[in-house]
C-alpha cells in the first residue's frame, strides 16, 4: 500500500468512531485534526470535503460490519444455523460493536434522516444489503428443504432486522443488554419453532 493510501486508511480508522458516536454535525474539523494528528491541509489532501470524509468513513464502517458477518458465518452451512449466527453477530454489537459507538447503519440513519441525504442514502443501502442477505438465507433454506415452504422471506427479514435494531436502540438508551438478550431469545425461538422444517 502506498504512503498516501496508508495515510487515508489511517484517517478513516481514526475517525470512524467519532462519526459513529457523534454524527456528521457533531464532528468538527478540529476534532478530526485532534484524532488524526493532521492539519486541515493534510486531511484535505485525501478528502475533498468533510462530507466526502463522512461518506468514506461510513463505507469503512460497513466494511467492518461485513468482516464481522464473514467471521461469524464462516462455518455455518444450513439456513437455521446462519439465522442463529446472524442473531449472535448482532447481539455482540451491544458489548463489542464492529466500530466504536454501535451499529453504523442505525446511527447514520438516525443522525442523517433530515440533514444529510447522501449519508441517509448510504445508510439505506447498508440496510438493504442486510435485508437482502437475510432474505437470500431464508429463500435458500426453503429451496434446500431446511425451512418451511410457505415462508415470506421479505417479511422474515423485516421482522428480524426491526427487532434487532430496536433492541440495539433500547440496550444503548438504557445501558442494559437485557433488551438485546430478550430479543435474541425471542427470535431464536421464532427460528426454531416457526421457520424450521
Amino acid at each position: 500500500m502506498s504512503k498516501g493510501k496508508n495515510t487515508k486508511q489511517e484517517i478513516l480508522s481514526q475517525t470512524v468512531g467519532l462519526f459513529n458516536k457523534h454524527g456528521y454535525a457533531g464532528v468538527s474539523m478540529s476534532r478530526i485534526m485532534e484524532a488524526t494528528g493532521l492539519k486541515k491541509g493534510g486531511i484535505y489532501n485525501h478528502f475533498e470535503s468533510k462530507e466526502e470524509l463522512a461518506i468514506e468513513v461510513f463505507d469503512f464502517a460497513i466494511s467492518k460490519v461485513r468482516e464481522r458477518f464473514i467471521e461469524g458465518l464462516k462455518d455455518k452451512k444450513t439456513a437455521p444455523e446462519r439465522l442463529h449466527a446472524i442473531l449472535a453477530i448482532m447481539a455482540r454489537y451491544v458489548s463489542d460493536p464492529p466500530v466504536a459507538g454501535g451499529c453504523p447503519i442505525h446511527n447514520t440513519a438516525v443522525d442523517s434522516s433530515y440533514s444529510h441525504p447522501a449519508l441517509q442514502e448510504r445508510a439505506r443501502s447498508g440496510m438493504d444489503e442486510l435485508q437482502s442477505f437475510i432474505r437470500r438465507t431464508v429463500s435458500k433454506g426453503i429451496e434446500r428443504n431446511e425451512l418451511r415452504e410457505n415462508l415470506d422471506a421479505d417479511h422474515i427479514a423485516a421482522v428480524i432486522l426491526s427487532t434487532l435494531e430496536g433492541a440495539l436502540m433500547m440496550s444503548k438508551l438504557y445501558a442494559d443488554s437485557t433488551y438485546m438478550a430478550q430479543a435474541v431469545a425471542h427470535l431464536g425461538a421464532f427460528v426454531n419453532e416457526k421457520l424450521k422444517k
